[in-house]
């Protein structure tokens, strides 16, 4: 067997030669590639993405600083602020910078001068913050105050002075439950929106009230700095600085004289005013009293002054005009009779009043315990009759009663740049059957139409029901100045005549001799036409009443009867509605009380000279402005819980001694009330509910 012989094969010269060029070209191909990708991955920084790596480059020696806007200014019907914005210097800290937060905020203080409190709400404040959010220290500094800590930077990080501008509400706790508040934004705000401004020092958002409602057109466009850096971020020199854009102006229809002596004239009682236009429903005043003073929320508020303010039995943190709700009581005793009229009966229909009356197996009282005899209708309403309306409210029915509350603006729901209001409830069968599963019987009709029962209402509505009565349209309440809005139609199926015998009984109320005397309005030629109220809170035992418990001046505060009144003027052309609702007020102080409040208030606007220089008078028994009144409460309730802490020692018996002094000293004296009218009921208006207070 042959076997085949290979080849071997011939390496010549030429031949590598050959093949070391083609490796050569090879190589040299994917270097000519990779230079050519590095080329133009070099033209593509250079040329395409030059403003990106410019930027990026700037910032290592630059520092851009938002400048918080100035906030929009909130501005009254004439132009007056009523929220403004002032220049202060303040100083915050951003934890996720500070390097030993515990001395920094230890040296602030001592530079500061920062109270106990302050400091604990600091620290609070720090251990729920995320750690980008600044967190206020202090505002409203001093130069001096200012340069003692920017002097002291380097030693400081985290600490972030700046110069800026801050909320101011010139009238104080008189607008704080109108306006609400402004406040750094939460973490909440940040992830909602995700804007740089709402991380940046000094900047703030709405919190409460108005300045929530129109937060966005308030705020304005944030400006910017920037300033020249080291590595280690010393500033080196400002470059350029863009201003800001201050927010829009609002103006609303508040009167800001008028929301100032309305809080005022409150005095010491937890109540609320609310003033209408009959013009057009613009609302002029709407106070709530005691309030806070949202310069000491907007300026951070301390721990010390919230349980000051939770603890409070007169609620100073709820809205009594839009969030509280209470039994109308005898003030829609014109809206039943007005349903009386319209439901075919007429004014002369009398009635005997023998001081009670029996329903079934129940005996509802009147008010007046010797009863008032014959009543008509108008009589009814100035004397504040019951008996007249039980009887002539089971002849009419609860479903006509109830149609003509809806009318007259109870349970009615208005829109209103609010973020919180209640309602209130209008009862009806139709309504009970559906809440409690229950039939309407004739005591559900009795309660309701002296206002109690499961008849609630808010002082707005009871204003908007005083306007309705005043001029017959239905008017809908209003707070932005010049809003484009169609005329108010007239009630529907209410008769101008029905109306005319409404008015002469309401002005018969405070005029004629009724229950609200202390109500007229001491300018000549204006008489104010209205009705007053009285709404239990409890139920009076059958041994209370037996042994003459009836008055409100020995019992607790929250077990007293609220008091009311709702109103206009001038009676002959009305102008102005006005209701007002005094909380567990009991009647037991005729110069705090409802009616006169409600006609110094209407005063105001008629001869604001003779108002305020008895609302002067007044004070000097009052201590004084809410706001002194308030920093006397505040340094009391500091005193109080350093010494529960040790950390002050109590007062010594000499100084009890010279309190007791200084206690039984005579103290000014209010001017003599105006005289009552011939029936001295005023100070006790309407009867115990007879769901509470009835006699099986």
């Amino acid at each position: 067997m042959s076997f085949i012989k290979s080849r071997r094969r011939l390496i010549t010269e030429a031949s590598q030669s050959l093949s070391f060029t083609r490796r050569a070209m090879v190589v040299g191909g994917i270097q000519g590639l990779f230079g050519a990708m590095l080329v133009g991955r070099m033209a593509w920084i250079s040329v395409a993405e030059n403003e990106k790596y410019q930027l990026l480059s700037e910032s290592n020696r630059v520092n851009l600083t938002l400048i918080p806007p100035r906030r929009g200014w909130i501005i009254d019907r004439h132009g007056k602020p009523l929220a403004n914005n002032r220049t202060d210097f303040r100083i915050d800290i951003i934890p996720q910078r500070m390097r030993d937060p515990e001395a920094t905020i230890t040296q602030l203080a001592g530079l500061l001068g920062l109270q106990p409190d302050e400091v604990e709400r600091i620290r609070a404040e720090m251990e729920k913050s995320p750690g980008f959010r600044p967190i206020q220290v202090s505002e409203n500094l001093t130069y001096d105050q200012y340069a003692a800590v920017s002097v002291r930077l380097p030693d400081l990080p985290g600490v972030a002075p700046s110069q800026g501008f801050s909320r101011y509400y010139p009238a104080g706790p008189s607008v704080g439950h109108l306006l609400g508040y402004v406040g750094a934004a939460s973490a909440e705000d940040y992830e909602e929106r995700r804007d740089p401004l709402l991380i940046t020092p000094g900047f703030k958002v709405g919190k409460d009230g108005l300045e929530k409602a129109f937060d966005l057109p308030l705020t304005g466009k944030p400006g910017a700095k920037r300033v020249e850096v080291t590595a280690r971020g010393k500033i080196v020199r400002e470059l350029t600085t863009r201003p800001d854009a201050p927010g829009k102006t609002i103006q609303l229809t508040i009167d800001a004289g008028l929301q100032e002596y309305a809080g005022r004239r409150l005095a010491t009682q937890s109540g609320a005013v609310v003033v209408l236009d009959c013009r057009n429903g613009d609302v002029l005043a709407m106070a709530s009293m005691p309030s806070f003073d949202p310069n000491s929320f907007s300026d951070g508020i301390s721990h010390l002054e919230w349980d000051m303010l939770s603890k409070d039995d007169h609620v100073p943190l709820r809205n009594k005009v839009l969030q509280g709700l209470y039994p109308p009581g005898s003030t829609v005793k014109p809206m039943v009779a007005l349903a009386l009229l319209e439901g075919g009966f007429s004014p002369e229909d009398s009635v005997n009043c023998a001081g009670a009356i029996r329903v079934g197996n129940t005996l509802f009282h009147c008010h007046s315990r010797r009863g008032h005899g014959g009543v008509n209708m108008k009589r009814a309403i100035a004397q504040s009759c019951d008996i007249y309306f039980y009887v002539m409210a089971q002849r009419l029915g609860m479903d006509k009663i109830a149609a003509m509350a809806r009318s007259v603006g109870m349970g009615q729901k208005f829109d209103l740049p609010f973020p919180s209001q209640s309602y209130g409830t209008v009862p009806d069968p139709a309504w009970k059957l559906k809440k409690y599963g229950q039939e309407w019987q004739i005591y559900d009709t009795v309660n309701a139409t002296i206002g109690q029962g499961y008849m609630l209402i808010n002082p707005l509505q009871m204003a908007v029901m005083a306007s309705r009565l005043a001029t017959g349209r239905q008017l809908m309440p209003n707070f932005l100045h010049g809003a484009k809005r169609p005329d108010a139609p007239p009630i529907h199926g209410v008769s101008p005549d029905h109306l005319s015998v409404i008015r002469d009984a309401m002005s018969a109320v405070v005029n004629g001799g009724g229950t609200g005397g202390a109500a007229r309005i001491s300018v000549p030629d204006v008489m104010m036409a209205g009705k007053t109220g009285t709404a239990q809170v409890r139920r009076i035992t059958m041994a209370e009443r037996a042994g003459g418990v009836r008055g409100n001046a020995g019992l607790p505060f929250k077990l007293r009867d609220h008091a009311l009144f709702q109103g206009f003027a001038p009676f002959d052309n009305p102008r102005y509605a006005i209701g007002c609702i005094i909380e567990h007020g009991g009647h037991t102080n005729r110069i705090e009380d409802a009616p006169m409040i409600s006609g110094d208030v209407l005063t105001y606007l008629f001869d604001p000279k003779k108002a305020m220089d008895k609302l002067v008078e007044l004070e000097k028994g009052w201590g004084g402005p809410p706001q002194e009144r308030m920093g006397r409460q505040m340094a009391a309730f500091r005193l109080a819980r350093a010494i529960e802490k040790g950390e002050a020692p109590p007062p010594a018996p000499a100084d009890n001694a010279q309190n007791a002094a200084d206690d039984a000293q005579p103290r000014p004296t209010a001017p003599p009330a105006p005289p009552p009218g011939d029936n001295e009921s005023d100070t006790d208006d309407a009867p115990p509910a007879p769901s509470q207070g009835a006699t099986p």
